[in-house]
C-alpha cells in the first residue's frame, strides 16, 4: 500500500503468538481494555462489502464542523481535542487516513483535509457508527501485537503495510482476516467520504459544478460518439 509516513527506528522485534483472549490495554491509559474477542465481536456483523453512505444533510453538518474545528485551531492555536476518539484511537485514526489518501503532487492527505475531525463528528452523529470503529481500532492493534509485538502506532512502516495489505484487498484475503477487512472498508469509504467532500478533494477531483453557465452549447462531439447517439435522433421533427 502507499503511504506517507517514515518507518520507525524499532524494527526487528519478534512476532509473538497472542491469546485469543488477550486484552488490548484501553488507549490513553483509562483502564479496562478491549480484548480480541470483543473486537471480533464488534466487526463479527458487518458485511465484507458494506458501503459507508451519508445523507447529504449529514455531510453538511459534518464539513461545517470540520470547518468550526479548523477555524478553533488556527485561532487558538491548541490542537483539536476528539469527542469521540481516545487520545490513542485518534493519533491511531491520523495515521490511518493518511495510508489511505496520502499527501502527492496534486493535493494534501486526508490529515490535511480535516478528515479525522470529519470521522469525530460523525461519530456522534451517527452513533450507530461506534461499535465497528472502536473495535477495528482495537482489532488493528491486536493483530500488530500478535504479528510485531507492538501497536499499529509503533510498529514500523514495513509492519503496518504487511497488515494493511493483508486486509485491503477482500477477494484476496485469508480468511481469518475477515473482521480486519470488513472494519478497513468501511474505514476506506469514510475517509473518502470525508476527502472528496473537503475544500481539498473537490480541488484534486477538479470538479467544476456549481458555477454558472452563460451559454450552452450541447454535449460535446467526442461524447455523442462514444455514446452513439446524435441530436438529431434525439430531437427529430
Amino acid at each position: 500500500m502507499s503511504n506517507a509516513h517514515k518507518p520507525d527506528d524499532n524494527s526487528g522485534r519478534p512476532a509473538t503468538d497472542a491469546d485469543a483472549g488477550a486484552t488490548h490495554a484501553a488507549p490513553g491509559g483509562t483502564g479496562g481494555g478491549v480484548s480480541r474477542r470483543t473486537a471480533l465481536g464488534y466487526l463479527a456483523a458487518l458485511p465484507l462489502a458494506g458501503a459507508v453512505e451519508f445523507a447529504p444533510p449529514t455531510l453538511e453538518r459534518a464539513l461545517r464542523a470540520v470547518g468550526v474545528a479548523r477555524d478553533t485551531e488556527a485561532t487558538s492555536g491548541a490542537p483539536y481535542t476528539p469527542k469521540f476518539f481516545t487520545a490513542h484511537e485518534w493519533s491511531t485514526v491520523r495515521l490511518l487516513v493518511d495510508y489511505v489518501i496520502p499527501r502527492d503532487e496534486r493535493s494534501g492527505s486526508a490529515t490535511e483535509a480535516g478528515v479525522p475531525e470529519f470521522m469525530d463528528f460523525i461519530m456522534g452523529d451517527k452513533p450507530d457508527n461506534q461499535l465497528w470503529m472502536r473495535g477495528g481500532l482495537a482489532w488493528l492493534d491486536l493483530e500488530c501485537e500478535r504479528r510485531f509485538n507492538a501497536t499499529f502506532l509503533a510498529a514500523t512502516l514495513s509492519q503496518r503495510t504487511q497488515v494493511l495489505d493483508a486486509i485491503a484487498w477482500p477477494d484476496k484475503a485469508a480468511p481469518d482476516m475477515r473482521a480486519g477487512v470488513a472494519f478497513f472498508n468501511r474505514f476506506r469509504d469514510m475517509t473518502a467520504s470525508g476527502f472528496y467532500t473537503s475544500k481539498m478533494g473537490i480541488a484534486d477531483i477538479q470538479y467544476m459544478g456549481n458555477q454558472m453557465v452563460p451559454e450552452w452549447h450541447g454535449c460535446p462531439d467526442a461524447a455523442l460518439t462514444k455514446l452513439g447517439v446524435k441530436y438529431s435522433d434525439v430531437y427529430k421533427s
